[in-house]
């Protein structure tokens, strides 16, 4: 009878956290940032780096903020997404141009498409 009771019970349990599992909504990314607010930077606009960008401009607003770079192959896979994404107007996307010569950048995104309201430079 004991020998029955152990496989049992861990049968039991892995029941549990497969059916917890189950009835999670895969969609839903889990993050601690949402909902936070943004950290304080001032960076120089890609196009016009005389210009700069700050979190505050966007205070109280929903955005997206898009960590990018010409040289990233994960970047140009989800491009696609983004002009989507971009066309449907649902909201506005800022780009972090991250660690990339500014020239690169720009010629990138203007032969592929821009889907961004605003592209900043990590200076």
């Amino acid at each position: 009878m004991m020998r029955f009771i152990l496989p049992l019970v861990i049968f039991l349990i892995l029941s549990v956290f497969l059916y917890k599992g189950l009835g999670r909504d895969t969609r839903e990314v889990p993050s601690p940032l949402v909902g936070k607010a943004a950290p304080a930077f001032v960076l120089p606009q890609l196009y016009e780096p005389t210009k700069k960008f700050s979190p505050q401009e966007m205070l109280g607003k929903v955005w997206l903020m898009n960590v990018w770079a010409s040289w990233c192959g994960a970047c140009k896979d989800e491009h696609p997404l983004l002009l989507e994404l971009s066309r449907q107007n649902i909201v506005p996307i800022v780009c972090l141009d991250y660690k990339d010569k500014a020239e690169d950048g720009q010629m990138t995104l203007n032969k592929a498409g821009n889907p961004y309201t605003l592209v900043i430079a990590d200076a």
